[in-house]
């Protein structure tokens, strides 16, 4: 995403999740509990931009994404959004549609690494916010469920189609998606769709300290490596690694690459400043 903006000032208030920034690290909280986080119009309107506006201020060098209460997120709300796609139009189905993959899209663009923290239920649109991001730490209690085909609509929904095979493999994805059973946080380590499994309550923690350790390191070669993983699925080789060499030319140039000949030569840990 671009760091160049226009007349917008920064929105100060988010309606339907909570933010705070802490020496670099952003956390984003679903904040609706008493319905398991389940996503509103509003909800996916909100992630998106402020996902923008954090990748133009170019402040946050990591983030993590949780959910408040018994779960991570539930889905997409079934009278709020369920009910009311019912009586759209085709265009204004498409446009919300659209506006789900633009979300998806913007933790996957953003220039910063995304933890998801799952506890409890991470479900529908849920799981798929869960899959694009780049670490997911979870508790004992997560359980993952792609549950599109459960509601008559494609198990290919918000990029989960191109997102999980690459992820998990085309054998597990497919069934996933295809029959939206929900998967317990053991099996879902260990088919890989869990990064890291914590003690139970422990994810939340254990995602911030992954975080911490991403903020204080080499954020601009992390930004470039998260680019890269995500342009690169569906290069061909020789195109990937001509991508590769004109990233690492651009990266030779900078401040942290001299930082860390300076830091080795001097024997002492090296000071990060992400140019």
């Amino acid at each position: 995403m671009s760091p160049f903006t226009g007349s917008a000032t920064r929105t100060e208030r988010w309606r339907h999740l909570r933010l705070t920034v802490d020496d670099g690290v952003a956390t984003i909280t679903l904040a609706r509990p008493e319905k398991l986080n389940a996503l509103t119009f509003g909800a996916y309107a909100d992630l998106r931009d402020l996902l923008a506006e954090l990748s133009r201020e170019r402040a946050v060098r990591a983030l993590v994404l949780g959910g408040e209460g018994r779960g991570f997120c539930s889905g997409g709300d079934v009278d709020e959004i369920i009910g009311a796609t019912l009586s759209m139009d085709t265009a204004q189905l498409l446009d919300f549609n659209r506006m789900t993959g633009q979300t998806v899209r913007a933790l996957r663009e953003c220039p910063f690494p995304v933890i998801a923290a799952v506890h409890g239920v991470a479900a529908g649109a849920g799981a798929v916010l869960a899959l694009a991001a780049d670490f997911r730490v979870a508790d004992p209690t997560a359980r993952f469920a792609f549950l599109f085909t459960r509601v008559g609509l494609s198990g290919g929904d918000m990029g989960a189609a191109y997102l999980l095979p690459r992820v998990v493999g085309l054998g597990h994805a497919t069934r996933l998606l295809m029959l939206g059973d929900p998967v317990g946080a053991a099996e879902a380590e260990r088919i890989g769709l869990i990064s890291e499994l914590t003690e139970e309550g422990a994810a939340d923690q254990r995602a911030a300290l992954l975080a911490r350790r991403l903020a204080e390191g080499p954020a601009l070669a992390h930004a470039q490596t998260k680019a890269l993983l995500t342009a690169e699925l569906d290069m061909p080789l020789a195109a990937s690694v001509e991508m590769d060499a004109a990233t690492q030319a651009l990266l030779m140039h900078g401040e942290d690459y001299a930082e860390f000949h300076a830091a080795f030569t001097e024997k002492r840990p090296a000071k990060w400043r992400g140019r």
